[in-house]
């Protein structure tokens, strides 16, 4: 007689980044970055060249904003479109799974400028506190 276990199909497990070997921490990891949100906000916007993305962004780095521009039209969430002219005209925009993290990191955003008093205050606490113990 064949035991429960064996004669039963096992039923794969949804993802869970909770699961240490879940592929789907390599997503959040891509989408909690900060400078994912900031390219999915600035494209929320509308189509945009590099040098305009480079500049709205303000403080990104040519490399990071590269890297991060590769990654993104890597995963599907941003389109680039190089235009046959010279010289070379390349757009960004979002594509269509790209525009579904509009709304999720725009609440991100939000909720980090709403918190950004409270969040310092209690960053500035706990540095007197560190500074006091350390005396």
């Amino acid at each position: 007689m064949l035991g429960l276990q064996e004669g039963v199909a096992k039923t794969p497990s949804p993802p869970s980044v909770l699961e240490p070997q879940c592929p789907s921490r390599l997503v959040l990891d891509r989408i909690a970055d900060k400078w994912t949100a900031l390219v999915i906000q600035i494209l929320a916007r509308g189509t945009m060249r590099y040098a305009e993305l480079q500049r709205a962004i303000g403080g990104i780095s040519q490399k990071m904003l590269t890297q991060t521009l590769r990654s993104l039209e890597r995963d599907g969430l941003v389109r680039r479109n190089v235009h046959p002219v010279v010289p070379p005209k390349v757009e960004y925009s979002l594509t269509r799974l790209g525009r579904t993290l509009i709304e999720p990191l725009h609440a991100l955003c939000r909720w980090s400028e709403k918190h950004l008093a409270e969040l310092q205050a209690n960053r500035a606490r706990a540095g007197a506190a560190t500074s006091i113990r350390a005396d």
